[in-house]
């Protein structure tokens, strides 16, 4: 005797060995031997043997017209024996009756299980036609899923695809039926996605590519601003100072001056001055809405996108020949010693008497020209010599604290691209890219009046009870990153007890909420914690660190990408087939004139620091790979650890990172086919 049971949902059948009021014990086939509730059996027979009434019913059962059995099943509980005998006969086989309970329990859409044993109830009307008409719907998105990725693998890509390339690259819905025909054509033509989409036309320009890969991540809704009207500023009080500006020509958002006052006179006032738009904009305003949406200008070579419009950017810049709402920072220096006497922060209407720009100036303001080893014949001698003075005496005291001096051995790189544009660049343009050494005169002036304000500012908030947004790194050893947070912390980097940006609040917003904890501290002093728009472990603050650490990394990240992109394209322009480099790590090397990093093979035994020439064999600005191999290793004067160590985190670029996995290929069958 033989016996059909229920194997937690499938059919299994073996012969009876023994059986017992609660239980069976049964052979199957393949000689294992299992104990069976005697709930589970489902019918015994002595004809055909097991394998032949498995096979011959699974065969009866793809026969059964569901929709007739449905019909045809009594109302209330039924047994499959029951439908078995109103389907087929009076006298049903076993095989037809295991026909009736493999179609009953295969059809969740027309019956539903009712207990154990073999019974069953039909599923009512409206919720039949509702299954019926959900599998109907899946085979017609199968049919159409199976209708792309013919076309894709054809080399065609589909109207739907196309529209949807970054999300199914980068953020996909991995149950849409245009991901599911992407994967499964790039099995069908062998091909990785991104070379099936290249190859059926959907990417065309490498550089919108990337491009429009960025505004998808990170400008969903456009880079476009709604309209906006620049709060306006009551009158300030204005300093008797004149102040000077020092940034490139093609800065539009102006936000910081400096002021010399009091030279000759044993003591010098030292004026930093950074542009108050905090004074006008408020927080939860529609202008600080949009701020802290953005977080932070977006910069790339021939195009940026501003955290703040530009009719609001003209308001509080910098510009010259007005005067300007500004946060001053004055520090009393002692003229001969320069050691710090008192600051003081103000609130004020600043002149702003000239915007110097360093392209225009780098060679004419020159370290001889301010040490007075060459003639100074340019407009604040005077005052500049000072500023660098003060700025080497700063930079000294800093390096001190750091342990060791700061280290420029690699240039600072410059990509322009020819012709005026009112719109973002479209990849094909001329790039020209020029070398500026890093640490000139004015750069020194500058970074070190802002490492001043920083610092001094970051102290005070502390001091005053105010938290703010800091930047802070424990040490100098390996791997030890700088981190941003709400505490004053040391920053080793900088060689400062803390480190607070609040220098740039027309491109960054964490400084433009240090500068509204500033005002409230200029405006209330000990009282400000009371009255500051962000209060002591306020989740605000919390909120808008995390936002802004993941957008200023995103926006780095893409910086360094698309100038990248330009590296490329300008080696291909000029036809640059070898270049010298450094050797790095794991055959890492970096390009003595370009700011380019890659992988040179034959250089992965090399020491680092080795100079060596290599040969471009490849360039793939869809990736932005280059391929390059060993020619020579180069005579020269070595490199010192250091220097070959600096910059090292500019690995080359990652393989670009998509989202499709291969594995999600399998085929799904629609239910109930």
């Amino acid at each position: 005797m033989f016996v059909l049971f229920d194997d937690s949902g499938r059919a299994q059948a073996g012969r009876i060995l023994s059986e017992a009021d609660a239980s069976l014990q049964v052979e199957l086939d393949s000689g294992k031997r299992v104990k069976l509730k005697a709930q589970q059996s489902l019918l015994k027979f002595s004809a055909p043997n097991p394998a032949e009434l498995l096979r011959a019913s699974a065969d009866l059962c793809a026969q059964i017209d569901l929709d007739l059995a449905w019909e045809f099943a009594p109302e209330g509980e039924f047994g499959f024996a029951d439908l078995a005998r109103d389907y087929f006969s009076d006298k049903a086989s076993a095989t037809e009756q295991a026909a009736a309970w493999l179609a009953l329990s295969g059809a969740p859409h027309y019956f539903r299980r009712a207990g154990k044993g073999g019974q069953f109830k039909k599923a009512p009307q409206e919720q039949v036609q509702a299954a019926l008409l959900g599998i109907a719907r899946k085979k017609e998105q199968q049919a159409q899923i199976e209708s792309w990725a013919t076309e894709l693998a054809a080399g065609r890509c589909p109207e739907a695809i196309a529209a949807q390339i970054y999300k199914l690259l980068f953020k996909p819905d991995k149950n849409g039926p245009e991901y599911k025909a992407l994967v499964q054509a790039a099995l069908q033509a062998k091909k990785a996605p991104l070379d099936l989409l290249t190859a059926a036309g959907a990417i065309g320009n490498p550089y919108q590519f990337h491009w429009q890969r960025f505004l998808f991540e990170q400008f969903p809704k456009g880079t476009g601003f709604p309209e906006l009207q620049a709060p306006a500023i009551g009158e300030l009080p204005r300093a008797a100072v004149a102040a000077f500006s020092i940034d490139d020509s093609s800065t539009t958002e102006i936000d910081d001056a400096l002021s010399v006052q009091g030279l000759g006179s044993g003591t010098v006032t030292f004026g930093i001055h950074i542009a108050a738009p905090g004074l006008a904009i408020q927080p939860d305003a529609a202008v600080d809405a949009v701020a802290r949406t953005r977080l932070s200008t977006v910069y790339m070579p021939g195009w940026k996108i501003t955290m703040l419009p530009d009719s609001v950017v003209q308001v509080y810049t910098l510009t010259e020949g007005r005067d300007c709402p500004a946060l001053s920072l004055y520090c009393q220096f002692d003229e001969a010693t320069l050691e710090l006497k008192s600051t003081e922060t103000r609130i004020e209407a600043v002149p702003i008497v000239r915007n110097l720009r360093h392209d225009q100036l780098d060679g004419v303001i020159t370290e001889a020209s301010l040490t007075g080893a060459a003639p100074a014949d340019y407009e604040f001698a005077a005052e500049l010599a000072f500023a660098h003075r003060l700025a080497r005496h700063l930079k000294a005291g800093r390096e001190q604290v750091r342990g060791k001096p700061e280290n420029f051995n690699r240039p600072d790189y410059s990509f322009k691209l020819e012709g005026e544009r009112s719109e973002p660049p479209r990849g094909d343009e001329t790039v020209h890219i020029s070398q500026r050494a890093r640490g000139t005169a004015l750069d020194l002036i500058v970074a070190e009046a802002m490492i001043l304000a920083n610092s001094r500012w970051g102290a005070w908030l502390a001091e005053v009870g105010l938290p703010g947004l800091y930047r802070s790194q424990a040490s100098l050893a390996p791997g030890i990153k700088v981190r941003m947070g709400i505490k004053p912390l040391p920053h080793a980097g900088m060689g400062v007890a803390c480190y607070a940006w609040c220098t740039s609040p027309l491109r960054r917003y964490v400084d433009l909420v240090n500068q509204w904890q500033l005002i409230a501290a200029v405006r209330h002093g000990q009282t400000a914690p009371l009255v500051a728009p962000f209060k002591p472990k306020d989740a605000n603050l919390f909120a808008i660190l995390s936002s802004f650490d993941a957008a200023y990394s995103a926006y780095n990240g893409f910086q360094s990408q698309i100038e990248r992109y330009w590296t490329l394209r300008y080696l291909q322009q000029n036809g640059i087939s070898e270049l010298t480099a450094t050797t790095l790590r794991d055959g890492l090397v970096r390009a003595d004139t370009l700011p380019l990093v890659f992988k040179a093979l034959g250089c992965e035994s090399l020491e680092r620091g080795a100079a060596v020439k290599v040969r471009v064999t490849g360039i793939d600005l869809l990736t932005l790979e280059l391929h390059a191999n060993l020619l020579e290793r180069m005579e020269t004067a070595p490199v010192t650890a250091e220097e070959a160590d600096e910059g090292e985190d500019e690995a080359a670029a990652a393989p670009l990172a998509i989202a499709v996995d291969l594995a999600d290929a399998e085929t799904e069958a629609p239910a109930g086919a």
